[in-house]
This record gives C-alpha cells, structure tokens and sequence, in this order.
C-alpha cells in the first residue's frame, strides 16, 4: 500500500485511480496522518444457475483419458 499527501492526489488523481484499478491500494495524507484510502470497488458476484450449469456438463462428452496423461500430452505436443 503507497502512501501519498493530499497535494499530490488532487495534482496526479487520473493516474493514482489508474493505479487502484489495477489492484493498488493508496493512503491519501493531511499534515502526515491518514484521511482517506483509495482502494477498487468489489463487484458483485453473480449467482450460478445451477440448471444451466448441469445442461451444460450434461452434454459435454466423458473424459477418456486420465487427468495427468492429457496435461503430459499437452505439454509434450505442443510446446513448439
């Protein structure tokens, strides 16, 4: 978490939001105490429908071959 006074807020604000929007969390100061803290707004989650979600896996073919093998295979045939 940066820390910076309330003059140089107000005079960089557009990039200290840029900074916040990007996950930084900054303390805004007044004669070196902290006043304010700037931080990003939590989205709201949404809720899963669960009928859409078992259509969806529902219809999706059985895996035929072991987790692990199907990484391996990845990897090996299509690092280049």
């Amino acid at each position: 978490m940066d820390v910076i006074n309330l003059a140089d807020a107000k005079a960089h604000l557009s990039e200290l939001v840029d900074r916040v929007e990007a996950g930084d969390s900054i303390d805004i100061t007044r004669r070196g105490k902290p006043v304010a803290r700037l931080t990003a707004v939590t989205k709201p989650r949404r809720r899963i429908d669960r009928a859409m979600l078992e259509a969806l896996t529902a219809g999706m073919p059985p895996q035929t071959q072991e987790a692990a093998d199907l990484v391996r295979s990845m990897r090996d045939g299509d690092r280049y």
